[in-house]
């Protein structure tokens, strides 16, 4: 398409006559940005008025001009339009052979001249304290604030309105032209403040830098906020009560190491991390949180946290299931306590009790008789543990149906083959001795070898009791009553969810300090 310039008496055009291109650029008048805050607002209204005033003709006004009337590259210094902001530039409205001598013929020694200042004004900044960055910023914005004092007769002639032939005006407005009188005046007023910006740029630095340096602090804050809120791994670094509170691990060093020995065998997760898989677990494990709690707590759905805590369960029974671990002879002789030592020399070789964790009740009437226990008069798994003298968890059987006695879990759970609790006659002939106390069997009352007997061995079976009591109170899920589906046997495995649940938890109290043989007073976590 043929441009052509609207100037009057210009007879350019894109292309001469045997369309060969001419190389002249056309532009178009600004617009009016009413949108982008007032000083863009009133500096491009007054823009497209200067154009319009430049170019002097009676057809073309403020509010209605044709995207056709276009200006060419000839009426510019540079041959295009200057950046709108940049009211001293001579480019900032069209100049040259304009036909008319009204409008000045150059801004360029005032575009000089203030050029020359801001970069005065960037040197005496960077005296103060390494300012040379702010010092731009802040003279620009001196610069900004001022300029309707300091040019209010260059601002007068651009809100002139355009002069048309038929004596109308457009927008309501009367504006005068600006005269070479004006012009000078303001120049002079130009020179005689700009000794005093050098010390204004000045202070709006220092308030500029102090005003940074309180953002970034206050971002500095926000962040370490943020890190604590968040659930990862900076949630327990550096704090060994959440630690201990949220894992029932004693440190966070502890807990690292666990995660590094599973975390490459844990599923890949686009919302999780492996820190965050396996802390969720312990978390619930050790606080019995609902899964919709952790959900919103982890930002993941309810489907999601159950298929990641299942997952990280059975990696937890594989990788580290071997830590239930049943220690040599010599081994448990080595590090026999004192107490035992006193009553039994070092033969004891394992102490064992029952516990029972409440379920559902089953639909099916089999199922329900065989777990219900008439000890805790409701439905309940039954396991066997066994523990060092040390106080070391060295074994956990599967789960059986609360109504099976300890005779019968003994026989049948595959302890005595580590040569462990069983009646007499099935313990002698694995050649190991059961010291169990005494019962009155009919007598009114106990002879008193029998009674100091009982008493010493009471004295020392206390602390599988205690041991128990550490593994339920560590671990509250183990107080909950569990649904029927973890009694369930896992896909191509003989253990049920709940036993994996139960090995992982008795693994975790075997990683925390006995609650049997107190540690050195002067054993301190490194971490």
């Amino acid at each position: 398409m043929v441009r052509t310039c609207c100037v009057i008496g210009c007879n350019v055009r894109s292309y001469d006559r045997h369309g060969n291109k001419l190389g002249l650029s056309f532009y178009a008048f600004p617009t009016w940005k009413q949108f982008q805050g007032a000083q863009v607002s009133d500096v491009t209204k007054r823009r497209r008025r200067a154009w319009i005033a430049a170019v002097r003709r009676a057809d073309i006004k403020f509010c209605s001009i044709s995207r056709y009337h276009l200006v060419c590259s000839r009426y510019f210094h540079s041959g295009k339009p200057a950046y709108e902001m940049d009211q001293t530039n001579p480019d900032w409205v069209p100049t040259l052979h304009m036909g008319h001598s009204e409008i000045r013929t150059s801004h360029a020694d005032r575009h000089r001249r203030r050029t020359q200042r801001e970069q005065k004004k960037a040197l005496v900044g960077g005296f103060h304290n390494g300012a040379a960055k702010c010092e731009g910023e802040a003279s620009a914005e001196v610069t900004t604030e001022e300029q309707p004092e300091m040019d209010t007769t260059e601002e007068q002639h651009h809100n002139n309105p355009e002069i048309l032939s038929e004596g109308q005006i457009c927008d309501g407005h009367v504006e005068a032209e600006v005269t070479g009188a004006d012009a000078e005046n303001a120049d002079l007023r130009e020179r005689q403040t700009e000794d005093q910006r050098p010390t204004i740029d000045c202070v709006r630095c220092v308030q500029s830098r102090a005003e940074i340096n309180r953002l970034l602090e206050e971002n500095r804050k926000l962040k370490s906020l943020l890190d604590k809120t968040e659930v990862n791994e900076n949630f327990l670094q550096g704090d060994t009560e959440k630690v201990k509170y949220y894992t029932g691990l004693t440190c966070f060093a502890i807990f690292m190491s666990v995660l590094d020995n599973v975390k490459a065998f844990l599923p890949a997760s686009k919302k999780l991390s492996h820190f965050q898989m396996l802390l969720l677990t312990l978390m619930r494990l050790r606080l019995d949180l609902p899964v919709q709690h952790l959900s919103y707590l982890f930002n993941v759905s309810h489907k999601t946290l159950s298929s990641v805590f299942a997952d990280t369960i059975d990696v937890l029974y594989a990788r580290l299931g071997i830590l239930v671990h049943w220690p040599e002879r010599h081994c448990l002789q080595a590090t026999m306590p004192p107490q035992f030592m006193e009553t039994f020399g070092n033969r004891v070789a394992i102490i064992v009790d029952c516990f029972e964790i409440r379920t559902e009740r089953p639909s099916n009437l089999k199922a329900r008789a065989q777990t219900y226990s008439h000890y805790k008069g409701t439905h309940t798994m039954k396991y066997l543990i066994g523990i060092t003298p040390q106080g070391a968890i060295s074994f956990i059987s599967k789960g059986w149906g609360g109504r099976a006695s300890d005779k019968h879990i003994t026989e049948q759970c595959g302890i005595l083959n580590k040569l462990g609790f069983d009646i007499r006659d099935a313990v002698g002939m694995m050649c190991a001795e059961v010291k169990i106390p005494a019962f009155t069997r009919g007598f009114c009352q106990l002879d008193a070898k029998d009674i100091e007997n009982t008493r010493a061995i009471a004295h020392l079976r206390i602390h599988v009791e205690r041991v128990i009591g550490s593994l339920r109170n560590k671990f509250k899920m183990l107080h909950t009553t569990m649904p029927i589906r973890s009694l369930l046997p896992c896909e191509g495995e003989d253990v049920t969810f709940l036993d994996k649940i139960v090995r992982v938890c008795c693994v975790l109290v075997n990683m925390c300090p006995s609650v049997v043989v107190k540690p050195d007073i002067h054993e301190t976590c490194s971490c």
